[in-house]
C-alpha cells in the first residue's frame, strides 16, 4: 500500500474511479493472489508473512489464485492496454518467482532483483498508469511525450520505492534461513548472514532516503523533512533489533520481523496518506 499511496500523492492527473479500481485490483485481488500462489508452491509449515502458524495448503488455494488472476486481468483491460500488459507482467513475474519448477526465489540475487524491481519501481509506475496521470487527451498512454514527462518527474521516486523495498525485503527473510535452505532456497539474507543483512538493509534504507530527498528537494522539501521525522520509529526499532541480534542471533526471529514490518508499513502509509490529503 505505501507504494500505491506514494504514486497517488505524486500524481498530477487523477481519475478517481480509475484510481479506486487500481487500488482494489492491486490490494484486494493481485496481492492476495500472489500470496496464495506463493503459499501453494512453498507449502509452508513454519511462520510466514503475517501468519505464525499457516493453515494447511491444498489445491483449492491454487484454484483461488488462478481465479483471482483471471479476474484481475479481465478487469484491468478496461483501464487500457498498457495497464493490462503491466498487470500481466507483474503476475507473470510473481509466478516465475514462486513456481516450484522455475522458482526464481531460490536464486539469491535474481530473486532479490525481481522483488526489488517489481514491488518497487514497477508497482509505482503501474499504479501511476492506473490512476491516470499524464495519460490525458494530449497524448496517448503509449505516447513518447508522456513517457518523457513521467520519467523526468518521477525517476527518483521510482528509485526510492525500489530501494525502500530492498531495505525491508532481506529483513523479512532473516528468520527463515533454516527452513528456506531445507527447501533448497538460498535467499539474499542467507548469503549476507544475520549481521550482513542488517548492514545491507541499512545501506538500502539510506539510499532510499537519499532518493526521496532528490525527489522532494525542488518541489516539496517540507515533506522530506516530515519524512525524516516520521521515520524515527523505523530507525529506532531497526537499531534496537540489530543490537539484540548482535548479542544473540536467536533474536533474528519471526516476532521481531513482524514488528519491524508493521512499524515500517504503518509509518510509511500514514506519511503517504498525509501527502495524498494535502495535495
Amino acid at each position: 500500500m505505501p507504494v500505491f499511496l506514494f504514486a497517488l500523492s505524486q500524481s498530477f492527473h487523477i481519475q478517481r474511479f480509475e484510481a479506486l479500481l487500481t487500488f482494489i485490483l492491486l490490494h484486494l485481488i493481485i496481492y492476495p493472489s500472489s500470496n496464495a500462489y506463493n503459499s501453494y508452491h512453498d507449502q509452508d509449515q513454519n511462520s510466514i508473512g503475517g501468519l505464525k502458524k499457516p493453515p494447511a495448503i491444498n489445491k483449492k488455494v491454487l484454484l483461488l489464485a488462478n481465479i483471482l488472476d483471471f479476474f484481475a486481468l479481465s478487469v484491468s483491460i478496461f483501464l487500457g492496454l498498457e495497464f493490462f500488459l503491466l498487470v500481466l507482467a507483474y503476475i507473470s513475474a510473481s509466478r516465475l518467482y514462486s513456481n516450484r519448477k522455475i522458482r526464481l526465489k531460490k536464486y539469491p540475487y535474481i530473486g532479490f532483483i525481481v522483488i526489488f524491481f517489481f514491488q518497487g519501481a514497477f508497482t509505482y509506475y503501474l499504479a501511476s498508469v492506473g490512476i491516470g496521470q499524464y495519460w490525458g487527451s494530449q497524448t496517448s498512454s503509449l505516447g513518447w511525450k508522456s513517457y518523457t514527462s513521467f520519467f523526468n518527474h518521477h525517476s527518483f521516486a521510482l528509485l526510492a520505492c525500489s530501494f525502500q523495498i530492498g531495505a525491508i525485503y532481506p529483513l523479512t527473510q532473516i528468520y527463515q534461513h533454516r527452513s528456506d535452505f531445507t527447501d533448497n532456497v538460498t535467499t539474499i539474507s542467507y548469503k549476507l548472514g544475520y549481521i550482513g543483512t542488517f548492514i545491507f538493509s541499512g545501506m538500502m534504507f539510506s539510499l532510499a532516503t537519499l532518493f526521496y530527498y532528490f525527489h522532494f528537494k525542488d518541489s516539496d522539501i517540507y515533506s522530506f523533512y516530515i519524512l525524516i521525522i516520521v521515520q524515527l520509529p523505523i530507525i529506532s526499532y531497526f537499531l534496537y533489533w540489530f543490537s539484540l541480534v548482535l548479542k544473540d542471533t536467536v533474536n533474528a526471529n519471526y516476532k521481531h520481523t513482524m514488528r519491524m514490518s508493521t512499524i515500517s508499513a504503518v509509518v510509511l502509509n500514514l506519511f503517504f496518506l498525509y501527502l495524498v490529503i494535502n495535495k
